[in-house]
């Protein structure tokens, strides 16, 4: 969702000139389009967060008509599978991952890169067993048309600082226009690495195909179990 200049300053609680203030000097994510500043809503939640700025409670209302939530299918196919991607360490791997989103061209991926690089120096996102899901401390949320999940496998496995030891080969990462669909993609990840076919699939990095068709397996599953009456 776009917002101007003057619902920034609302949202921030700030003058219209502090506003100003930080797009001159680069720090607030904006985009100009046809002389006039716009913003994306979830980017400057993002963004305030990561400040850590005394904000409006509006900012955390999620607008209307948001588009229903995707499936586990749907965001796979909107984020794309990526194979025998370079990179020797976490920095090359991330710059490289942020390259091959697919996302609108007025993102700032340089932006979105720095983010991910800030929050691995913090604390690895490696979740073990080889899979990493980069993340910053808040949530990836930035002007794109839809929630996706991208997969990308490694060339080579690097060292990740993961919990178990083991080097990374496989990152997924998540984009999303919302909070809620940020969360609503964790929680299908979450659930779907738990699921041995589809799991499996991702360790043998599987064909597109095929790991397509297990999260369509995984959606179609829930659909019944969530149709089926109660006991």
């Amino acid at each position: 969702m776009q917002i101007t200049v003057r619902e920034v300053a609302k949202l921030l609680k700030v003058s219209e000139k502090t506003v100003y203030r930080w797009i001159t000097q680069g720090d607030l994510p904006v985009y100009r389009i046809n002389d006039q500043y716009s913003f994306n809503r979830a980017e400057i939640l993002q963004w305030a967060t990561a400040k850590k700025l005394n904000v409006s409670d509006e900012i955390f209302k999620e607008p209307k008509g948001e588009e229903p939530l995707p499936t586990l299918g749907e965001a796979l196919h909107a984020g794309g599978i990526f194979y025998r991607l370079e990179g020797g360490d976490k920095d090359a791997v991330l710059r490289t991952i942020v390259e091959s989103l697919r996302l609108p061209d007025e993102v700032d991926r340089k932006f979105l890169r720095k983010v991910l690089v800030a929050r691995e120096e913090l604390c690895s996102t490696a979740i073990g067993d080889g899979m990493a899901i980069p993340h910053p401390r808040s949530p990836v949320v930035m002007h794109v048309p839809r929630a996706q999940i991208t997969l990308c496998f490694l060339e080579h496995p690097i060292e990740y600082g993961a919990p178990d030891g083991q080097p990374v080969q496989v990152l997924f990462t998540l984009i999303s226009p919302t909070l809620r669909a940020h969360l609503h993609l964790l929680s299908l990840l979450s659930a779907a690495l738990k699921d041995e076919g589809f799991r499996g699939a991702v360790k043998r990095q599987a064909s597109r195909e095929e790991i397509y068709a297990e999260a369509r397996r995984i959606a179609e599953h829930s659909q019944v179990r969530v149709s089926e009456p109660s006991r």
